[in-house]
């Protein structure tokens, strides 16, 4: 792969990577609720559900999505759906952080549970955009050369993605885990679950009524 073409790949994620999405949301709201450390969860089932349409779109399954339309509209309503599902949970969460296991479970039981509940929200919030899969779908033949090895090419970028991902998202958790320090009161934890509520149900809306 030339190195300017590689180049001119990562500017191009880092950007799309960096605006506010969902998957960006998600990760510092559980930066805010349990901690950096905690919130790396959420970022690799994120990374991973990005990980996987990429695969998806290399077996031209992003294709066949964008040229059915009414697969596409039932993704999006399916994702739309979830995202509001977040922001109505959020909205009604009580301003205080409930416990995520019994307290009598032993401290590494109950971390092995809340990274698997974390990984698990990131990865399906990751996974429920179709807009994704057709962007993939859309990107790599934008920077894959013609005539060399594909599969090398594919590692390439999956790889520079998972790196740069990992990194913004991060820094997402990391964020929230900052901002959750100051909401120390219940009435600006409350407010905090209403502002990131909202957020959610505003982007579920408008990834259901988006067009393609």
């Amino acid at each position: 792969m030339d190195i300017w073409l590689w180049l001119t790949y990562v500017g191009v994620i880092a950007a799309l990577i960096s605006f506010p999405g969902p998957v960006a949301l998600l990760c510092a709201t559980h930066g805010v609720r349990f901690g950096r450390q905690n919130a790396f969860a959420t970022v690799m089932g994120g990374t991973l559900a990005s990980l996987v349409m990429m695969a998806l779109s290399a077996v031209g399954l992003g294709a066949i999505l964008s040229a059915s339309e009414s697969a596409f509209l039932l993704l999006k309503l399916v994702g739309g759906a979830y995202l509001v599902f977040l922001g109505l949970q959020a909205w009604l969460r009580a301003p205080e952080v409930a416990a995520v296991t019994p307290p009598q479970a032993p401290q590494e039981a109950r971390s092995r549970l809340l990274a698997g509940q974390l990984f698990r929200r990131g990865f399906t919030v990751g996974i429920s955009n179709p807009k994704d899969l057709l962007f993939f779908a859309a990107l790599f033949p934008n920077f894959i050369t013609v005539g060399e090895p594909q599969l090398m090419q594919f590692m390439i970028l999956a790889l520079t993605w998972l790196v740069v991902d990992i990194a913004m998202m991060s820094g997402y958790a990391a964020v929230g885990s900052r901002v959750g320090r100051w909401l120390g009161s219940s009435r600006r934890m409350r407010l905090f679950n209403r502002v990131t509520g909202g957020l959610f149900i505003s982007s579920g809306g408008a990834l259901a009524v988006s067009s393609q």
